[in-house]
């Protein structure tokens, strides 16, 4: 249950000002459809986060228990350090012929795969004794912030104090990331 409610948490706030939901707000404009959006996004982020569970698991037999957790350190401050720079816009997917749901999906697959949850999801993976709640916590949790982008559409989206909000979750992260990096050293 550690894996799902930590994963849960951690795409939640991973989420908050990415540019996965802001493409999932654009797309959601374009095609007028924000449960749609919502879905496909869902599924995206459901294979980029079970595919770093399938890592984490293989990276299990390697790694002492301190490695694991200084694994997760790293995870948390990489996420808390990306806050710091202002998020660049994602692309609008403008000419791309595959129509509606494979260019939603393609799209957000893309920056499913490149952002830090599934960092984060391989972490939580490997030192979890029932690894595969990870990916569900990991969707669960973005979709708390996806599917609220996709309803209100970019332009509302992008008027929240997201800025704010992703500087001091990123705090959090670092800050969160070193103690358990001193943890895991003994330092602490």
């Amino acid at each position: 249950m550690d894996a799902l409610m930590a994963a849960l948490v951690a795409a939640a706030g991973a989420q908050v000002g990415d540019r996965t939901a802001w493409l999932a707000a654009i797309l959601a404009d374009r095609c007028r459809s924000p449960l749609l959006v919502a879905a496909i996004a869902a599924f995206a982020v459901a294979i980029a986060a079970t595919a770093a569970t399938a890592a984490g698991i293989l990276l299990v037999p390697r790694l002492t228990p301190e490695a694991k957790q200084l694994l997760l350190a790293l995870a948390l401050i990489a996420q808390g350090g990306g806050a710091v720079f202002r998020t660049k816009p994602p692309g609008r997917l403008h000419g791309w012929r595959l129509g509606t749901v494979a260019t939603s999906f393609v799209g957000l697959l893309a920056l499913a795969i490149g952002g830090g949850v599934p960092f984060i999801v391989l972490a939580i993976a490997a030192r979890s004794a029932v690894p595969w709640l990870a990916p569900v916590g990991a969707v669960i949790g973005s979709l708390a912030v996806i599917l609220p982008a996709a309803t209100l559409g970019e332009g509302a989206w992008r008027a929240l104090p997201l800025r704010t909000a992703r500087t001091a979750i990123g705090a959090v992260f670092a800050i969160v990331g070193v103690a358990i990096g001193l943890a895991a050293m003994g330092l602490v």
